[in-house]
């Protein structure tokens, strides 16, 4: 699929004739050569249509939500390299009735030991549905604050900047706490991002503070006013 949406068929090799022998003896034949494997599947392609469908049936649907995770920061700007699933944050009081939407639609719904989110598997990728990022549920507020935005064609509901980088930022711990993949979205999205609000809402946790010192010091933000 094309980025504007349009479907074209996949791309193929001329068909190739291979020259031998006739098995009669009689002289030379033609015959087709076997058809070459297909190119490599598109990973990031295949969570993005994934993206779009789930997005779609919940707007459908009516239930509120917004697009999270790798693919929220490629609809605000950032890479278009998707290694993982995609998310979608929704109001914990709505889990049930967006698994009904996703069952009557044909997709398998299962609830991990986890009780912050259902999951889901679309175009053969991975899609969780949250309803607590960081150990906290997602609000009707911060649902509000999302931006619609084109996630390849399709618009929808994309978390804010501010918000996104909150979610991620709050999740660190002494038990899992990855700057590294957390940095690239950071660069992405810092002009969109009201860094005071981030600082006064998670900052005085140690793991955020330390990444917030890490963006300061690598220039990615300014230091914070007051301060050397």
């Amino acid at each position: 699929m094309t980025h504007n949406g349009e479907d074209t068929a996949p791309l193929r090799r001329p068909e190739v004739t291979e020259l031998r022998l006739a098995s009669d003896g009689a002289g030379l034949e033609f015959t087709s050569a076997p058809e070459p494997a297909q190119l490599p599947h598109d990973r990031s392609q295949a969570i993005l249509e994934a993206a779009k469908e789930i997005g779609s049936l919940l707007k459908r649907a009516g239930h509120p939500f917004a697009l999270a995770g790798s693919v929220a920061v490629y609809a605000h700007g950032g890479s278009r390299y998707l290694q993982h699933d995609a998310d979608f944050a929704i109001l914990p009081d709505d889990a049930e009735a967006v698994a009904a939407t996703l069952s009557e639609a044909g997709l398998p719904v299962r609830t991990p030991p986890e009780d912050w989110l259902l999951k889901t598997t679309c175009h053969g990728q991975n899609v969780d549905i949250i309803f607590a990022l960081a150990h906290q549920p997602v609000t009707r507020d911060m649902l509000d604050r999302a931006h619609v935005l084109p996630v390849d064609s399709v618009l929808m509901p994309v978390l804010s900047p501010t918000d996104l980088i909150r979610s991620l930022i709050s999740a660190f711990s002494e038990h899992y706490c990855d700057f590294g993949s957390v940095l690239p979205v950071a660069r992405a999205v810092r002009e969109k991002v009201d860094w005071d609000e981030v600082r006064t809402t998670c900052g005085g946790q140690p793991m955020p503070a330390a990444f917030l010192f890490l963006l300061e010091r690598l220039n990615v933000i300014d230091a914070q006013e007051g301060q050397p």
